[in-house]
């Protein structure tokens, strides 16, 4: 049975609170922990909507992104704009592809129950090795020096690219309760961004303590898409931080989308 967090009662209820009246901008506090803030769409682009989709980066005005699912998943790197897939190697079939991450010239990809992670050369999507990790692999990121993974728990594993051994864990909380299905992970202004797993909010992860700094509401995006499909969950994150512009997506969702928030309002402004 699938560990459940006592934080989602709270959100829950500020949920609920905030759907009944009010700008959609405005923060919204949230009894359990940090305050809770709608995203605003800025634009949308098509997507994949059989993208089961597990990771995303952007990088040097391209999409790159992971997708899952057994006999499904691969690397594929994306023109923003169409949604056309530019460029794709898929992954073995016995994988459940999962989190994405780049560093320096290196892509990282995750799988899913495997324990194995494969490695690419960014420009040829040609795989140059593999790393080991215990347990499962769900989101990954990189603050430019570590790799930061998550596994479905309330911990973050922080990896050293070279050996990949573990540097360092952080445990997640909102208030005083575990945050636990974190998923795919964004690094955003000295911040981790994760998506929670069938969650609609984004959290904001203090990397020093691991508290929940805000909640970033996506549940307005595409709710269609869950109500088509439960697993259609948001879940992709990437930022591009010379323009500050946030970009969110779902397992199989039609729809990429721009979004804004205060916390991303201008390059190298304060985050609340």
């Amino acid at each position: 049975m699938q560990r459940i967090s006592t934080f989602i009662a709270g959100t829950l209820m500020a949920a609920l609170s905030g759907a009944c009246g009010g700008d959609t901008g405005d923060v919204r506090a949230n009894p359990a922990g940090a305050p809770v803030v709608a995203a605003t769409v800025v634009r949308s682009y098509p997507h994949d909507p059989k993208a089961f989709t597990q990771g995303l980066v952007f990088r040097n005005g391209e999409l790159l992104e992971s997708t899952g699912r057994f006999g499904e998943s691969s690397l594929r790197r994306v023109k923003l704009e169409t949604g056309e897939v530019l460029q794709r190697v898929d992954v073995p079939r016995q994988y459940f592809a999962e989190g994405l991450a780049v560093l320096g010239d290196r892509a990282y990809q995750l799988t899913w129950q495997s324990g194995v992670g494969f490695i690419y050369d960014l420009a040829t999507f040609k795989q140059t090795g593999t790393f080991n990790y215990e347990g499962e692999g769900w989101g990954l990121t990189t603050d430019g020096t570590s790799l930061i993974l998550s596994d479905g728990s309330s911990v973050l594993r922080f990896l050293d690219p070279a050996t990949f051994r573990v540097t360092r864990t952080l445990e997640v909380k909102n208030g005083a309760d575990f945050v636990d299905q974190i998923n795919e992970l964004e690094w955003v202004r000295g911040e981790i961004w994760a998506n929670v797993w069938h969650k609609d909010w984004i959290a904001r992860i203090d990397p020093a303590d691991g508290h929940v700094i805000g909640w970033l509401d996506v549940g307005q995006l595409l709710p269609e898409a869950t109500a088509a499909d439960p697993e259609a969950v948001p879940n992709g994150i990437a930022f591009d931080p010379a323009t500050g512009r946030l970009f969110v997506t779902g397992k199989l969702w039609p729809r990429l989308f721009e979004v804004s928030a205060p916390e991303l309002r201008a390059a190298g402004a304060p985050v609340d």
